[in-house]
């Protein structure tokens, strides 16, 4: 099974919740969530929060993004488990992703900062990331409000059409299908360009050791 990492860096100045778990009770959700006065509103929590999001930056092909709100708990689990190895989805407040896309390829992410957001950081399967996430929109019954609205790859802003494109690409494993069927279609085309040949060589060989008349 695909190991999945689905972090939620909660928007609007709120701790980091881990979205492995439902939460059993609203004071139970509430401790998961943090609140105002905790430990993500102070100086050095907000800098723990930017370095975690750089990190996730640094590692990242492309990153996307989607609106965030009314997304139950049970459909982000169905989320986390449909997103391919290596994508990591986060919920950040507007001004922590500013401040981890600064002086970064990304930078142009800020552009897309409006509203609270939640974030696709792929490390490697963007076609296939992009998929799952359009999947779930139209499994859920989100595509009128929970739609891709941009991305970014290499410092290129993407809007959502641009997004759209880059998803309709192959993915990782149909790329590798296609090359499997490529090297299993050699051999014979192989075998056949080598045979021709040798049929001929083997006619002008005889035709040379035929006695003469």
């Amino acid at each position: 099974m695909m190991k999945v990492v689905f972090t939620l860096l909660v928007a609007l100045g709120y701790g980091t919740a881990f979205m492995t778990n439902p939460a059993a009770s609203r004071s139970e959700r509430t401790k998961i969530f943090g609140g105002a006065g905790g430990r993500a509103s102070t100086l050095e929590g907000k800098k723990e929060k930017v370095a975690q999001i750089q990190s996730l930056i640094d590692t990242s092909q492309m990153v996307f993004t989607v609106p965030a709100g009314s997304i139950t708990v049970s459909q982000s689990e169905i989320l986390r488990r449909s997103l391919p190895e290596g994508t990591t989805a986060a919920v950040v407040k507007n001004t922590l992703m500013e401040r981890a896309v600064s002086g970064t390829d990304y930078e142009t992410a800020a552009e897309l900062l409006k509203g609270p957001h939640m974030w696709f950081f792929i490390e490697d399967d963007i076609g296939a990331s992009i998929k799952a996430y359009n999947g779930f929109i139209k499994e859920n019954d989100l595509m009128e409000s929970h739609g891709i609205i941009g991305g970014v790859i290499e410092s290129t802003l993407y809007d959502a059409d641009g997004v759209k494109q880059i998803g309709n690409l192959p993915s990782k494993l149909e790329l590798y299908a296609k090359i499997a069927g490529s090297i299993k279609a050699v051999p014979t085309k192989v075998a056949r360009v080598i045979k021709a040949p040798n049929s001929k060589l083997a006619r002008a060989i005889k035709l040379a050791t035929m006695p003469d008349e």
